[in-house]
C-alpha cells in the first residue's frame, strides 16, 4: 500500500486555527494575478473595505489536511486531481478560521489510490465559512481491494458554441514564485533540478491552485461584475500544467443558473470538467 493508512477513512481531525492579516491577503491576491487598478483586492484602506477572493478557502484549508495522518506518503507519487469550494459567506480583510479535515473516502484505481477529503472552515462563533473538496490521486498505492468508486461524468461546453465570458491574464515570470509565499513551499515549483527529476516537466510548474485562483479571479469580474458575494461555489479538474509566463484563458458558458468553465493555454485545456454556481 505504499504507506497509506486506510484507517483515516471516515475519522475528522483535530481541529487547526488559521490565523492571516490583510498583508496575507494582499499578497494572495497579487498572487493570482491582482493589479494595482484591482484596488479593492490590494489595497487595505480602499472605500468598502479590502475584499478576499474566494480561492484564499483553498490556503486556509490547507491547514486542515494534515497529510501526514494519511501515512508514510511517498509525495513525488501524490498528485492533485480536483478542487472545490463552497462560500457561505465572505471571508473578513482579517481574522481567524477554525478548519477541521476529515477523509470522506479512499478509493482503488487499481494503479492509484483516490483520495477524497473535506476541509471546513469556521468563525469563532462557529459560523460556516466554507467548505472544501480535494480529490488526490496516489500513484502506485492501488490494488489493495477496495471499492473503485464512482465513475465522473463528463462536463463539457458545446462544441461550437461561444463562451458568454472569456477572459485572459499573462501569468508573470515569477508567478510561482510568487504563489508559494502563500504557504505552498513545494521545490517542485521553484526548483529547476527538482521539478527535472519528475521527467514530465520542462522546468518549475506553476501551482495548481494559482491556477485555480486565476480562474476564480476571472470568475469574479467575468460572472459576478467585480462582487465576491456573488461567487457560491467553484468545482475544477487539474488537466495539464502551466508553465509561468504562459497566459491563461478562463471561459465560461451560462448553464442552468451557474456557469460550465474551461481554463487553457496556448498549449492545452489546464482546467476541465470545471462548474461554477453565482448568486
Amino acid at each position: 500500500m505504499s504507506g497509506l493508512n486506510l484507517d483515516v477513512i471516515g475519522q475528522k481531525y483535530p481541529e487547526v486555527t488559521f490565523k492571516y492579516t490583510w498583508k496575507d491577503v494582499v499578497l494572495y491576491n497579487i498572487g493570482i494575478g491582482a493589479q494595482p487598478d484591482e484596488l479593492q483586492f490590494v489595497y487595505e484602506g480602499v472605500k468598502g473595505g479590502l475584499k478576499v477572493f474566494p480561492s484564499y478557502a483553498c490556503i486556509v484549508a490547507q491547514s486542515g489536511l494534515q497529510l501526514n495522518k494519511l501515512g508514510n506518503i511517498n509525495f513525488s507519487h501524490f498528485v492533485h486531481g480536483e478542487q472545490a469550494i463552497k462560500l457561505y459567506k465572505p471571508f473578513p480583510a482579517s481574522g481567524e478560521i477554525v478548519c477541521q479535515g476529515e477523509v470522506i473516502n479512499i478509493f482503488d484505481k487499481g494503479k492509484a489510490a483516490v483520495i477524497h477529503m473535506k476541509v471546513s472552515g469556521s468563525t469563532r462563533e462557529d459560523e460556516t465559512v466554507f467548505d472544501t473538496n480535494w480529490i488526490f490521486f496516489y500513484l502506485g498505492a492501488g490494488g489493495f481491494g477496495g471499492d473503485p468508486g464512482p465513475k465522473s461524468e463528463p462536463l463539457n461546453p458545446s462544441e461550437g458554441i461561444k463562451p458568454d465570458f472569456s477572459i485572459s491574464y499573462k501569468t508573470s515570470e515569477n508567478q510561482a514564485a510568487l504563489y508559494r509565499l502563500s504557504g505552498d513551499f513545494n521545490p517542485l515549483h521553484i526548483d529547476p533540478e527538482f521539478a527535472s527529476q519528475s521527467g514530465r516537466f520542462k522546468g518549475p510548474i506553476l501551482h495548481g491552485l494559482c491556477t485555480y485562483g486565476f480562474a476564480t479571479r476571472s470568475i469574479i469580474y467575468g460572472a459576478c461584475n467585480g462582487d465576491v458575494e456573488r461567487f457560491k461555489e467553484f468545482k475544477a479538474r487539474f488537466t495539464s500544467e502551466v508553465y509561468p509566463g504562459e497566459t491563461l484563458t478562463t471561459e465560461g458558458w451560462k448553464d442552468n443558473g451557474g456557469y460550465i468553465i474551461q481554463v487553457r493555454t496556448e498549449r492545452a485545456i489546464v482546467l476541465g470538467n470545471a462548474y461554477a454556481i453565482i448568486d
